[in-house]
């Protein structure tokens, strides 16, 4: 066994660094930033719901190129008050883009956005097989 001399000032600030690292910030603030999502597949559709309080749809911008759906937003917001001799500055920007896959069997020229009370939902038809359509054929 060895000894190692301990610097009581090299303690916290090794510990506050495990803590307060910059991969551990930028990975909480991104899982902050980005809205939560629900896929949901039923026998005719796929459905992907988008929690996304506070933005209009005029926010977001849905894009599909080769078969490769993104959703995303980009908001910036400011406020300034004066009153008096002090004046308040407040400003945020909020940016997020989130991409998935579309499946062979998604039919992607039918694909229906809405978004109403904080949710973005968009849904997204399944094609008709050839062989699964049911005719009836008759008899000349």
């Amino acid at each position: 066994m060895s000894l190692v001399r301990w610097n009581r000032n090299d303690f916290f600030p090794n510990i506050l660094g495990d803590i307060f690292n910059e991969d551990l910030i930028d990975k909480v603030a991104n899982r902050l930033s980005v809205p939560a999502v629900n896929l949901k597949e039923t026998d005719s559709s796929f459905e992907i719901h988008m929690a996304a309080p506070g933005l209009s749809k005029e926010d977001f911008k849905i894009t599909l190129e080769n078969k490769i759906l993104t959703i995303s937003s980009e908001s910036k917001s400011e406020n300034k008050e004066t009153e008096g001799k002090f004046t308040r500055r407040e400003y945020g920007y909020t940016k997020f883009s989130r991409s998935f896959t579309l499946p062979d069997n998604a039919d992607i020229e039918q694909i229906d956005a809405k978004y109403d009370k904080g949710e973005l939902k968009l849904t997204l038809p399944k094609k008709v097989n050839e062989t699964e359509k049911v005719r009836e054929i008759t008899i000349s």
